[in-house]
Parts: structure tokens; C-alpha cells; sequence
């Protein structure tokens, strides 16, 4: 197999003129290439308003090593080998494994360890994700926030509500992203994420995804167990020679659920989403290690599609391009980083809140991204200084804090305001030419009163640095809202290198733990989990008692 690649094509082109392409680049007839595969398509708009799409092909052909010596060097010869589980290991597993929380990271490691034998429990305090659809538009239309089945807990995690991003920065030598995409592909989502530099799917195809993986994992013998909030673990002691030394170390023995069942288990995965707040009480009160992290906070940021496009694009309009998205930094005068997360082009802010009184916002898009607005969260990095608490839970409360600020000064609505007004630190009356795209009730208020005056200092400097990039970004109609605090988890759940944390048979995995950020990598983390299982255990249970219970 050949890899090809630089082919420019105008927006609007057929497959057909790629076709033609790839032959005239190999020099060969039409019946000498037998089979092509696109590895990677780009938007190149460096030269604008002259717009190329740019791909990257595999192909095979009659004769390779003609073409090789045609091409002189322009053709590579590749190989590609296909994602491998590893070898199962030799120590017994008693139980089944549990896995608590059904986002990317638990449900890839679910979909993994079903798929290699292990049968897997899986732990959601939420509902299936067409039940969880229901009660998150009841939130966003009435306002009754359901504790346990919102747009951060149910089954797909929090990435269920937002623009299915699935572009990573994690550098992948064995296949554990295409392995993700291909996945996502054979459980619905649209092929072209195997090959487009920033794939996405789009929520309302994403909830057919995740349902559609939830039955591969029960048909390979996985349970799924819904409504079951872990709300304690037992612990128990064990003696352990180390070094000649002995001692005592700690492993799991079980879960408890909120309804009161104990769930015996040897193996227990936290794939917990970030916001699941009162599960970390409840590990640090069980003195499982974790530590602080950093992360940041701001606002979304909402401008007219069309002028994020005719930045990205420049004005000549194309059809065939998709809606421009936008990645933007800065560097501040006290030294923080201000920068752009979870663009979400043609896309809605979607009021996010999980806990009573306390609110918070993030972007979605559907698929086909055709909303009338450009939405990102616009965020600044916070340090411990910010909070100045103590624990390992410090950063959590300080989120938590800001939230609340969020809730009063909307009085239980999205909080809105204009630029102009958060330069000027007084609430916004009357908006300008960008309407709010908001999923649930808002309305104007003073934002920027939710932060202490350094963060809401950091986010104005940002937006005018920002303006640079994009012109009109710091425009005075621009529509802020808040708060955007979910960003990444304010705690990390420490780990070993074998993915253990020092409590014996307890994995932390994925974002929530503070090892991921974005769908695919909490998704390859899980992957990473489950293969530590399986190089460490047998493939076959070796059950001497009740699953359920002691």
C-alpha cells in the first residue's frame, strides 16, 4: 500500500475529480489503481480567498514498485496494522469487573474488557441516554433539574451534550485513536470522522452512538445497571511482603449503592465525570489519594456564524465548507494564559447546572452545525492563590463558589452580557445584532460580578488580545454568559503506571479522574485501563460467590 499526499481540490469537488487526481499524481490508468482510502482531509486556507481542501490517501495499485519509481519518492510505502488487545494475564479474577460511570472513558473501557471476556459491570447514577435526552430538555423548558439525570450525568457522560469534538492532542503509536473512531463508525456516527482533521458527530447523532455501544457490551455479555449511584466502597486489609518488609495494604472489596446493595467486587474502574462531586467527598473521605489540579474557568463567548466564516474563509462564500471553527490563545500581562476550549461552530450554550442552586454553562452542536451563532468558552487558567484552600478538594469548592455567584446573579437563569457592559462592569439593559442561541431560560445580568476581579480582569485582556486573531471577536454585542467552570477536573485521583492506585484493585480513569480532556482521550484512557486489567488478570472469572452481595 502507497500513501499520497498535498492533493488540492476546490470546495464542491466530486469524488470523481479526487479520483482523477490520485491517478494523475501516480501516473497511472484508471484499471491500474484498484483501491484508494483517505487517511486525512484538511481545510487549507492560508491563501484565502483561494480555498483548498488537502488530502492524505492510502492506495493500492497494479504495480507498486513502477509507481514508486515513477512518483520518485512522493509515494511512500506504508503499513498499517489494526489496534491489538493485549495477552490476558495469570491472576485469577474473582469477580466481575466494575466500572462506575458510563461516559467515553467508562464505556470504551467497558466496550474493551466485554469484548476480551471480562464481562463487565457497569455503574450509571443516570438514566439511558433517550430517557436522559427527556429529562435534560425538560430542565432546559421548565427548569426542574433532575439530580441524577442531567446534561453532565447519564449514559454518555457529559460529552453526550456537547459538539462529540473528537479531535486529541494524545500522541497514539498503537492505534487506540483509530480504534475509538472506527468504533464510534460501526455504532452509527458518519464515516468521514475517520479521516477529518477536526471530527465530530454532533449530539443528536452521538445519543444513537452511545445507545447502539450499550447493546454490543450487553450482547457481549457486559450489564449495564442504571439508576445506581456508588455512594461508598468497602476497603479491607491485606498483609504484603515488600522488600522483606511487611506490612498491611489496603484494596477494594465492594461498592455500596445509594438504594443500600453492596456489590462484591476485587476490580473496581472510577470512570467518573468531573462533576460527580459528591463521589470525591466520598473517596477522599475514604482517604483514597488524590490531589488538586489545575484547571480554568470563564465564559462562553457567542458571534454570528457568519463572521467567524468570513474570518476563517475570507469573503468569497463556498459551497461545500463546513461551518469555520476558531482555536485561539493569549499570553497575559500577570502571566496567566487565556485561551479558547470547546469551540462549537453553528452550535447553542446549553445551561449545564447538576446541583441546586448552582449554575453553570457549556457549547453543543448538532451535526449538521447550522445555527446562527459561533459559540466557545473563553477561559483563564486559575492557580491555588485563586482559592487558597486546603485538601485536595479545594479546587472543586472553588468551583462550586462560582457557580453559586452564577445562580444569584441570574436569580436561577442563564446570566448574559454584552462586551461592552463587561468592560464597563455594569449590567447589561439591552442587547445588540447577536441574538442568544441558549438551550434554557437567561437573561441579562452583570457576568462579570461572578468572578474575583483578577480572573474577571484576565477574561476582558484575553477577549482584546483575541481580537487580533479574529477581527470583531471583542465586538460590544459579543454575548457572554455564565459560568463556564467544567472545564477540565479540579482533582486528580492518583494512579500508578500499571493504572492502580495504591488501594489495591481501584483503576481512576478518565476525565473526571484527571487524565483526560475531550471525548477520545477520556476514551483512549479507558482503553489504556482495561488493557492494565487484562495483562494483569485471567480472561476466565473464578467465581466462588454471589456477584451481587458478600
Amino acid at each position: 500500500m502507497l500513501r499520497i499526499s498535498q492533493l488540492n481540490l476546490p470546495p464542491g469537488h466530486s469524488m470523481e475529480e479526487l479520483t482523477d487526481k490520485i491517478c494523475k499524481f501516480l501516473r497511472v490508468r484508471r484499471t491500474d489503481l484498484l483501491d484508494y482510502e483517505i487517511q486525512k482531509k484538511s481545510i487549507d486556507a492560508r491563501k484565502k480567498p483561494h480555498i483548498f481542501f488537502s488530502y492524505t490517501v492510502d492506495v493500492k495499485v497494479k504495480d507498486e514498485r513502477q509507481v514508486l519509481q515513477k512518483t520518485r519518492g512522493k509515494a511512500k510505502k506504508v503499513s498499517r496494522l489494526p489496534y491489538q488487545a493485549p495477552t490476558p494475564g495469570a491472576v485469577p479474577l474473582m469477580r466481575r469487573p466494575i466500572i462506575v460511570g458510563s461516559g467515553p472513558a467508562g464505556l470504551f473501557c467497558g466496550y474493551l474488557l466485554a469484548k476480551s471476556g471480562y464481562s463487565p459491570i457497569i455503574l450509571e447514577r443516570g438514566n439511558p441516554v433517550e430517557e436522559r435526552l427527556a429529562d435534560v430538555e425538560e430542565f432546559w423548558r421548565s427548569g426542574h433539574l433532575n439530580l441524577s439525570s442531567n446534561v453532565q450525568f447519564g449514559e454518555g457522560g457529559a460529552g453526550a451534550f456537547s459538539d462529540g469534538k473528537l479531535n486529541t492532542l494524545v500522541k497514539d503509536a498503537k492505534g487506540r485513536n483509530h480504534f475509538v473512531l472506527q468504533t464510534f463508525v460501526e455504532h452509527g456516527a458518519p464515516a468521514d470522522i475517520l479521516y477529518e482533521q477536526k471530527p465530530h458527530i454532533g449530539t443528536d447523532i452521538l445519543m444513537n452512538v452511545v445507545k447502539n455501544m450499550r447493546q454490543s457490551i450487553q450482547n457481549m455479555g457486559g450489564e449495564f445497571r442504571f439508576h445506581s449511584q456508588m455512594t461508598d466502597i468497602r476497603l479491607e486489609n491485606i498483609a504484603q511482603i515488600d522488600d522483606g518488609n511487611k506490612g498491611n495494604v489496603r484494596k477494594i472489596s465492594g461498592v455500596v449503592l445509594d438504594g443500600g446493595e453492596e456489590i462484591a467486587a476485587n476490580v473496581c474502574v472510577l470512570a467518573l465525570g468531573h462533576s460527580a462531586r459528591d463521589t470525591f467527598q466520598m473517596l477522599c473521605a475514604r482517604q483514597i489519594p488524590m490531589e488538586t489540579k489545575s484547571f480554568a474557568v470563564g465564559v462562553r463567548i457567542e458571534h454570528p456564524q457568519s463572521m467567524i466564516t468570513q474570518s476563517q474563509y475570507g469573503k468569497t462564500i463556498y459551497s461545500g465548507l463546513p461551518a469555520a471553527s476558531y482555536k485561539l490563545t493569549a499570553k497575559l500581562k500577570n502571566g496567566r494564559g487565556a485561551y479558547t476550549f470547546c469551540m462549537c461552530p453553528g452550535g447553542y450554550v446549553v445551561n449545564a447546572s447538576s446541583e441546586n442552586k448552582r449554575l453553570a454553562v457549556n457549547g453543543m452542536s448538532y451535526h449538521k452545525r447550522d445555527g446562527i451563532n459561533a459559540n466557545s468558552a473563553v477561559i483563564v487558567t486559575v492557580t491555588p492563590e485563586d482559592y487558597k484552600g486546603t485538601g485536595p478538594l479545594s479546587g472543586m469548592e472553588f468551583q462550586r463558589m462560582l457557580e453559586e455567584r452564577a445562580y444569584t446573579v441570574g436569580q436561577g437563569k442563564v446570566p448574559i452580557q454584552c462586551f461592552k457592559d463587561f468592560r464597563e462592569n455594569q449590567p447589561t439593559k439591552e442587547l445588540g445584532g447577536v441574538t442568544p442561541q441558549i438551550k434554557g431560560d437567561f437573561t441579562p445580568a452583570n457576568v462579570r460580578s461572578i468572578f474575583p476581579k483578577e480572573l474577571g480582569d484576565s477574561l476582558e485582556e484575553g477577549i482584546l488580545l483575541m481580537e487580533h486573531k479574529i477581527h470583531g471577536f471583542a465586538r460590544a454585542d459579543a454575548v457572554l454568559s455564565g459560568v463556564e467552570s467544567r472545564t477540565s477536573s479540579p482533582v486528580r485521583i492518583l494512579r500508578s503506571a500499571d493504572f492502580e492506585s495504591t488501594v489495591s484493585g481501584i483503576y481512576p480513569c478518565g476525565e473526571g479522574a484527571g487524565y483526560a480532556g475531550g471525548i477520545t482521550s477520556a476514551a483512549m484512557d479507558g482503553i489504556k485501563t482495561a488493557e492494565a486489567i487484562i495483562r494483569k488478570y485471567s480472561q476466565k472469572l473464578n467465581i466462588t460467590a454471589p456477584v451481587h452481595g458478600f
